[in-house]
């Protein structure tokens, strides 16, 4: 049977890999698929640069849209990253009726809905499963593997730059903005970071992984989203004493009320196995009421990693050509007409708890004033210590783990705290999750 032909929009690093990938396990990718997968023609912005892959018997252009207008490509890989010209792309050849594969995160999060409402009308699939967790297969296992689950709450360290920097804070006792340079000097963040260190990045894909797993339309502007930049090695320290460790976390639970969809820095036990993920990796926690938690670990990012979530896409999609389109596996893993209005909690409706750390005047009274306004917003503290002041200074550090409460509350609490005279700045609050099976 003839191969399948494939056209690529981007052949950069993960555009190399995917070239490498289907190249080097070509056989084996045959004997999954059922036929040949073949890259007959690439869209780069410069055609003459030196590659990661063997480009011979691939035609190159540089302009995309020569790609998704070749009748010959059923297949268009998206590999040009953010949501202007990708998104164009992708509709273009949703258009021209042809299958799209694409590892683009704030595409999908961003204009998902649209996309795969136009992919249903011209019955075309549109695979994502590198726009999360690079080579971790995460929306495979949420949308078929745990199809026979009610989804509770799922969270994830779902940005290795983040993961980096903060693991690097609390193994060498660095600050973060020294960690941060070297993380660029490494690869791992871009010379503007933001997306990365700002939750952005996490947030995308949090976006992906709530609507699939709560049968939800895409909602990223909804998405709360708090970065790292703020965490100092002293709350790494003290967390660590506690028996907690600090990760950017990105959570999402099934509540009562609601929906909740959070990027931030959390504390986590140092006991979990999501907390001894380290350095660039990834993982995600999921918990479902059939199954209990499960949790998916690897390689978030790089060129082979995320080339191998691509090429599982392409398996896939060759593999449902001769399909029954109204009997593939929908895009969100729900019905497309059977998604959920559930609504997306507003934080100050979130409950969790707390990880509190002040700058108060060391003298009598001073302890007294903070549980006081703690205890008239209905906060219970579980655990507290104080640090002697420094030499030269009269100020104390105060650290207190509360119970859970509603975000609103504790919001309250620090405009009272802060208020006080004898509290040195701002209080620092991180929000803590155990993350456990109850």
């Amino acid at each position: 049977m003839e191969a399948v032909k494939v056209g690529l929009l981007g052949l950069g690093t993960v555009g190399g890999g995917t070239v490498t990938v289907l190249s080097r396990n070509a056989e084996e990718i045959t004997r999954r698929a059922g036929r040949g997968i073949q890259v007959v023609q690439a869209a780069a912005r410069d055609i003459n640069k030196p590659r990661n892959c063997d480009t011979s018997g691939i035609d190159l252009t540089t302009d995309p849209e020569a790609v998704v207008n070749n009748p010959d490509i059923q297949i268009v890989v998206e590999l040009i990253g953010g949501d202007g010209l990708a998104r164009d792309m992708v509709m273009k050849a949703i258009a021209n009726g042809k299958h799209v594969v694409t590892a683009n995160k704030a595409l999908i999060a961003k204009h998902g809905n649209e996309i795969f409402a136009a992919a249903q009308e011209k019955s075309v699939m549109v695979a994502f499963e590198a726009a999360v967790a690079g080579g971790i297969p995460i929306i495979k296992a949420i949308r078929e593997g745990l199809a026979g689950n009610r989804i509770e709450w799922l969270a994830g360290i779902i940005n290795g730059t983040g993961n980096f920097i903060l693991t690097e804070m609390r193994d060498k006792g660095r600050d973060f903005a020294d960690v941060l340079k070297e993380a660029q000097e490494l690869g791992y963040a871009e010379a503007d970071p933001t997306f990365d260190v700002e939750g952005i990045d996490a947030a995308h894909k949090l976006t992906i992984l709530a609507s699939i797993a709560f049968g939800i339309p895409l909602q990223f502007d909804a998405t709360f989203t708090e970065g790292i930049s703020e965490i100092t090695r002293e709350d790494v320290t003290y967390a660590e004493e506690l028996g907690y460790r600090i990760k950017h976390l990105g959570l999402s639970r099934r509540t009562d009320k609601g929906i909740e969809l959070r990027v931030h820095p959390t504390l986590i036990p140092e006991r979990r196995l999501l907390a001894n993920v380290d350095g660039v990796m990834n993982a995600v926690l999921v918990m479902g009421d059939a199954v209990g938690p499960t949790l998916y670990y690897g390689a978030g990012a790089g060129a082979e990693p995320t080339a191998s979530a691509v090429v599982a896409d392409l398996v896939d999609v060759v593999r449902v050509l001769t399909t029954d389109p109204e009997n593939r596996v929908p895009h969100l893993a729900f019905q497309a007409n059977r998604l959920s209005d559930l609504p997306i909690l507003p934080m100050a409706q979130v409950q969790t708890a707390y990880y509190l750390r002040m700058q108060a005047e060391d003298r009598p009274g001073v302890l007294a004033d903070v549980t006081r306004i703690l205890g008239e917003a209905g906060i219970s503290i579980e655990a507290m210590v104080q640090k002697e002041p420094m030499p030269g200074s009269d100020k104390a550090s105060i650290i207190m783990l509360t119970q859970r409460v509603e975000e609103q509350s504790m919001n309250q609490a620090i405009v009272s705290l802060e208020a006080l005279s004898t509290i040195d700045g701002k209080v620092t609050r991180i929000r803590m999750e155990t993350l456990d099976a109850s």
